[in-house]
């Protein structure tokens, strides 16, 4: 069985672009997303992910929609806590893929991660 982990050196999630996120205001309330929008830097990226080590400088204190964790999804998407594990691959490959690419690294670390496909 697979099970979700974020995966060092990755930052897909971190691509923020909110033209490729239309339905933000169906899961963020004016607060959060006027915060997610304010997070996003001129390139579409998460003006706190660092380029160079792939991480982010906030990490600790980063806002609640970029946790994954079952309380948040299950407020935020609707998930029930069972549910997060397949939900959250299935969000971080399509991420992945959007931001990467199919055949990229990053999916290809992603999959052998969370043992996907095993």
């Amino acid at each position: 069985m697979a099970t979700w982990l974020c995966v060092k050196e990755c930052g897909a999630c971190c691509h923020l672009d909110p033209t490729e996120r239309p339905e933000l205001d169906e899961y963020l309330g004016a607060e959060e997303l006027q915060l997610y929008l304010s997070l996003v830097g001129s390139d579409g990226w998460c003006i706190h992910f660092n380029h160079d080590t792939r991480e982010c400088s906030i990490y600790s204190d980063r806002p609640r929609f970029c946790r994954v964790q079952a309380d948040v999804f299950e407020d935020l998407y609707g998930i029930e806590p069972d549910q997060l594990n397949d939900f959250a691959i299935d969000c971080c490959q399509q991420q992945i893929i959007g931001v990467y690419g199919e055949d990229s690294p990053e999916m290809e670390r992603f999959n052998q991660a969370v043992g996907w496909g095993e």
